[in-house]
């Protein structure tokens, strides 16, 4: 892929979400100023008041989703969402950076590789966890849907440590390769002051 369609791409990957979240958010808080009890308010107090009705409703569609019906729903909506071809990679893309943001990455550990079969690499995550007979316990999220995955449990000496930051993994796995950033390989310092 020559070097502007990988720059586009990655902005693309990058901007895409934010701006969909930005939309989402001022759609939503278009509707809540619109409604006639708000829109009556003088302009200081129907700001306050539409931005705590706005965290409010954030406020029970979260406790909604901790419930069975919630849960339900989510998945309802995330099937739906995945089968529709550029809606699925925003809607993906838009949950995972909200989720990123809020959540952070503190529930998963350093990026590994597993190579299942010969020459074959697949990235996964460590989980912090080790079962009883001694294997490590590592997530591997399927792309684009990142929150979908597979749990394994792998040898230690089946995986093979790397010097990514979980950031650079969670975007090759999310943009299914294509947000991958060139690394140059380092300059061996020795071998220059050598010469």
């Amino acid at each position: 892929m020559s070097s502007w369609r990988r720059d586009f791409a990655s902005g693309l990957i990058v901007l895409t979400p934010v701006l969909v979240i930005l939309f989402v958010l001022n759609y939503l808080y278009s509707r809540i100023v619109d409604l006639p009890v708000i829109r009556q308010l003088p302009e200081p107090i129907g700001f306050v008041v539409a931005v705590t009705v706005f965290i409010m409703l954030v406020l029970s569609v979260g406790y909604l989703m901790r419930t069975t019906i919630g849960r339900l729903f989510e998945a309802y909506l995330d099937a739906a969402m995945n089968r529709v071809p550029l809606v699925r990679v925003l809607y993906n893309a838009s949950k995972l950076a909200v989720e990123t943001a809020v959540t952070g990455t503190e529930d998963l550990q350093k990026p590994v590789k597993v190579e299942p079969w010969e020459g074959m690499r697949m990235t996964a995550f460590k989980t912090g966890k080790v079962t009883d007979d001694g294997r490590e316990v590592l997530f591997m999220p399927t792309a684009p849907n990142i929150t979908t995955g597979f749990v394994m449990e792998v040898e230690s000496e089946d995986i093979t440590e790397t010097d990514e930051r979980i950031e650079e993994a969670l975007t090759r796995v999310l943009s299914a390769g294509f947000g991958e950033e060139e690394r140059s390989p380092p300059i061996d310092i020795d071998a220059r002051s050598e010469e």
